[in-house]
C-alpha cells in the first residue's frame, strides 16, 4: 500500500500542516464547499487518495478502491473527485512549492550569484477521447475524427535551485507559448528572480513584463532578430534594411554590449489593448556572444539576450553558462510526464483534467521537498539527486522508516543520448478510421454467407 503519511512525517517541519485534515477542511470552507463529515470520502480522505493514486503511477480508480480497503465503490470515488474544489488542490500544491523555495532559499550554494533562478518551457499531454475534451482542447491536426486523442498545451515554471513546480496550466493545443506568461509570472515569479527559457520567451513584450515585476530574463537570441556587435554600429527604428532593429548604447567588453530595444508596432494576439499600451516604448537589453568549447564536440556559438545589465555583478561568461542550464527544464518535464506517468491523463472532463494536473503538482512538489531535505543531509545540490529514487521512497515508505539517503546522479556535463526508442512497437496498423467502422468491417469480413 502506498504510504504518503510515512513520507510526510520526515518533512513535517517543512510541510507545516498543509495536508492535514484541518487545513484541507479550512481550504474547503474558504472556497464555500460544504461536505458531509465523517464519511470515507470526505475532502481530506479524497485529497489523500488522489495523491496516493498519482504517486502510485496514476493508477485506475479500481486500484484506489483497493487502496482504501473497498470502503466505497468506484462510482462513489469518481463522484467524490468531481465534488472536490480544484482550488483546494491548487492551494496545497502552491503551499508545498513555497516550502521548497524557502528550503532552497536558505542555501546560497544552490543559487546563482545570490539570485533565485526559474525555468520556463511549454509541453503537451494527451487525454481520453471524450466529446467534452475534444471540443475544449482540440485534436492532433490532420487526423480523422475519432482516430486521435485531445492534446493540451501546458506552460510550466520550475525552480532551478529546488526544482519545485511553481506554475502549470492546460490550454487548447494551438495556444502560443507566451499566451499564459502573465499568469505564470503572477504565480511563480518574484522580484529578484531570473527566468531562463528558449528563444520564444526572449520577445520584447515578455522581457518588458519581467522587468515590470522586478525580475530578469536570460534567453537565447531569437532567430528572427538581427544582432551586430560592432561598437557604434547603426540601427534602431527606421534603420536600413538588414541593420539591427536595436540602437547601440555601450560596449561592456568583447562581444558584450548594451543596446536599446523598441516596442513592436503590432500587438501580440494574447495581450489586450490595455496590457499592450502599458508596455514601455523601449528598454535596455544586454547582448552577449561567446564561443563555447566542449570536449569531443565542435565549438558552439551562443548568443544571449538578458536584462542583467551589470557586467561586474554578472560576468558575461557566467551569464552564458547560466543560459546553458536551461536544459534542466527538459529533465523536470521528463520527471512529470515519464517518471510520474503524466503523459496521458485519465479523466474525461475539463474540470477533471485540471484536478488531475493539480494532484500531480502536489505529489511532484512533495517529492522535491523530500529531495531538498535529503540534499541538506547529504551535502549535495538537489539537482544531483535521483528524482525516481525519491519518488520510489515516497511510494513505499512505512512508519518507522529512516529518512532516505537518495541516489546521487553522476555529474556528466555534455552528455548526449539519442532521442530514439530501442524496444520495437507491436506490428499493428494505425487506427485511420473510427473504431466503430473498423469493428463493423471486421465483422462483415468474417460473417457467415447467407
Amino acid at each position: 500500500m502506498v504510504s504518503l503519511d510515512a513520507a510526510l512525517e520526515h518533512v513535517k517541519h517543512e510541510v507545516g500542516g498543509l495536508l492535514d485534515a484541518e487545513t484541507i477542511y479550512a481550504s474547503c470552507a474558504t472556497h464555500e464547499y460544504e461536505w458531509k463529515a465523517g464519511g470515507p470520502l470526505d475532502p481530506a480522505a479524497t485529497v489523500g487518495l488522489m495523491l496516493r493514486q498519482v504517486a502510485a503511477g496514476n493508477v485506475a480508480g479500481s486500484a484506489v478502491v483497493r487502496m482504501a480497503g473497498g470502503a466505497f465503490t468506484e462510482s462513489a470515488w469518481c463522484q467524490a473527485r468531481q465534488r472536490l474544489p480544484l482550488a483546494v488542490l491548487e492551494d496545497a500544491a502552491a503551499g508545498i512549492a513555497a516550502r521548497v523555495r524557502e528550503a532552497a532559499g536558505t542555501r546560497a550554494d544552490w543559487q546563482w550569484r545570490g539570485r533565485r533562478v526559474r525555468l520556463v518551457d511549454a509541453s503537451n499531454f494527451s487525454m481520453p477521447d471524450s466529446a467534452e475534451l475534444r471540443a475544449h482542447f482540440g485534436d492532433v491536426p490532420g487526423q480523422t475524427p475519432g482516430c486521435g486523442f485531445p492534446i493540451a498545451h501546458c506552460l510550466l515554471v520550475f525552480g532551478m535551485d529546488g526544482g519545485e513546480l511553481g506554475y502549470w496550466d492546460a490550454s487548447p493545443k494551438d495556444t502560443g507559448d507566451l499566451a499564459n506568461t502573465p499568469a505564470a509570472h503572477a504565480a511563480a515569479i518574484q522580484p529578484g528572480d531570473v527566468l531562463l527559457g528558449d528563444d520564444a520567451f526572449g520577445a520584447y513584450v515578455h522581457l518588458a513584463l519581467l522587468r515590470g515585476r522586478g525580475a530578469d530574463g536570460v534567453f537565447p537570441a531569437h532567430h528572427a532578430r538581427t544582432m551586430d556587435f560592432t561598437p557604434g554600429r547603426p540601427g534602431g527604428p527606421g534603420a536600413a534594411k538588414g541593420a539591427p532593429s536595436s540602437r547601440w548604447v555601450e560596449s561592456l567588453g568583447h562581444d558584450d554590449q548594451v543596446v536599446e530595444w523598441f516596442k513592436p508596432k503590432q500587438r501580440p494576439a494574447w495581450m489586450t489593448a490595455e496590457q499592450f499600451a502599458a508596455v514601455p516604448a523601449s528598454m535596455l537589453v544586454r547582448e552577449v556572444r561567446r564561443t563555447v568549447y566542449r570536449k569531443g564536440f565542435r565549438p558552439m556559438v551562443v548568443v544571449v539576450a538578458t536584462t542583467l545589465l551589470d557586467a561586474a555583478a554578472f560576468p558575461a561568461d557566467e551569464v552564458v553558462a547560466l543560459r546553458l542550464r536551461r536544459w534542466d527544464v527538459e529533465t523536470d518535464i521528463r520527471h512529470l510526464k515519464t517518471t510520474m506517468n503524466m503523459e496521458v491523463l485519465r479523466t474525461e472532463t475539463v474540470a477533471g483534467v485540471m484536478k488531475e494536473l493539480a494532484a500531480f503538482a502536489v505529489v511532484y512538489n512533495l517529492v522535491r521537498l523530500v529531495m531538498a531535505d535529503a540534499a541538506r543531509r547529504q551535502g549535495v545540490s538537489p539537482r544531483r539527486l535521483s528524482f525516481a529514487d525519491a519518488l520510489a521512497w515516497v511510494r513505499h515508505a512505512e512508519p518507522g522508516h529512516e529518512p532516505p539517503v537518495l541516489k546521487v546522479v553522476p555529474d556528466r556535463p555534455g552528455r548526449v543520448e539519442p532521442r530514439a526508442v530501442k524496444r520495437r512497437p507491436k506490428p499493428f496498423d494505425l487506427m485511420n478510421r473510427p473504431r466503430s467502422e473498423m469493428r463493423k468491417s471486421i465483422m462483415d469480413k468474417h460473417k457467415a454467407p447467407t
